[in-house]
């Protein structure tokens, strides 16, 4: 296994963690025997988040005889003091440790992170618990490369996760920027939300960029683990034919995924078009579908309320046929909730 440097936290950890997503459908014995293989390989880094349901609490029952083996990470969706104070508790009691090495404002906007750093904000809560030693270093996820520009600025940021795979490379310039700062940039997505089905292709394609600190595939799986680190640890350059297939999938993915770079916004009916295939993801690629149509209802808008302008349309650089991708994700939204929904 080879082992990097988390960037300014100084943390040593293995090339490839768990993405603690797909833990949500495992159950407790199949989580502990993950973890005792991902111990054994030497793989020492996971994450989770307090919005995946049952994976802090999953991941924590695994690790409370192995502590000492993983470096955790976690992640909050509050904005204020007073609710970040809540979940880094409920944080360490659902992973059962009395500190967490690493701790992440989890996917704000501009205006989300303008309130973490208010007065007030989850920030005070986030340096006051670090201090306090129940956490360990502090970082940031993102979708929007704005957000990930401003974490740049931001000096407590020691680490920020964003997308990178075969058809996301929009962060590539700002990805050169972490390293020229010693900000560890950690890979989420590197399979597209399961849009790309070569797993060995894709982390073999990842692994390659020197400024990718660490890469975390979701897994759940003992053939998955086994699968994923073959192909990180296959130092050998990328073939022609390899590169024929990567850009084969380019090709096909071109046409109809989303990157999430959010150029079609706003909306004129005001639907977060980005977050419903993201949520239509979940459904549809990563069996994680009660997750992925709760997430969805939660918008305030819904797909359905598209007025058929075809403004983002003329706005996606991808050229993607946003208005028919939203009608499917309705009726995938709709069929789910009839035949699967309880």
């Amino acid at each position: 296994m080879q082992y990097v440097t988390l960037g300014k936290t100084g943390l040593k950890v293995s090339k490839v963690g768990l993405g603690g997503i797909p833990i949500q459908k495992s159950n407790p014995d199949e989580v502990k025997n993950l973890f005792h293989l991902l111990a054994d390989k030497g793989v020492n880094y996971v994450d989770t988040a307090r919005g995946y349901t049952v994976s802090e609490e999953l991941i924590g029952q695994a690790l409370e005889s192995m502590r000492d083996k993983f470096v955790i990470a976690t992640k909050s969706m509050s904005r204020t003091k007073e609710a970040m104070e809540k979940d880094i508790e409920i944080s360490l009691h659902n992973l059962r440790t009395d500190y967490i090495d690493l701790y992440q404002v989890h996917n704000p906007s501009m205006e989300n992170l303008d309130q973490v750093l208010a007065e007030g904000g989850a920030l005070e809560a986030l340096l006051e618990a670090k201090k306090a030693g129940k956490i360990g270093h502090l970082g940031l996820t993102a979708h929007s490369l704005q957000v990930f520009e401003r974490a740049l600025s931001l000096d407590w940021v020691e680490t920020i996760m964003f997308p990178y795979n075969i058809v996301e490379s929009q962060g590539e310039e700002l990805m050169r920027k972490c390293t020229e700062a010693n900000v560890a940039f950690i890979d989420m997505k590197p399979l597209a939300g399961g849009a790309i089905e070569d797993a060995t292709l894709a982390l073999r394609y990842i692994c390659s960029n020197p400024d990718v600190t660490i890469v975390i595939p979701g897994m759940y799986s003992l053939d998955e683990v086994e699968q994923n680190l073959a192909a990180a640890e296959d130092k050998t350059p990328l073939s022609p034919e390899e590169n024929e297939k990567i850009e084969q999938i380019r090709k096909e993915l071109g046409t109809n995924f989303c990157r999430r770079c959010n150029y079609c916004q706003p909306c004129t009916a005001g639907i977060n078009i980005s977050g419903v295939f993201l949520f239509a993801g979940y459904l549809q690629r990563y069996d994680l579908g009660n997750w992925g149509y709760d997430r969805y209802q939660s918008l305030p808008v819904k797909a359905d309320e598209c007025i058929e302008c075809g403004v983002c349309e003329t706005r996606c650089p991808y050229h993607l046929p946003i208005r028919d991708m939203l009608k499917k994700c309705v009726k995938d939204f709709a069929e789910f909730k009839k035949t699967v929904k309880k």
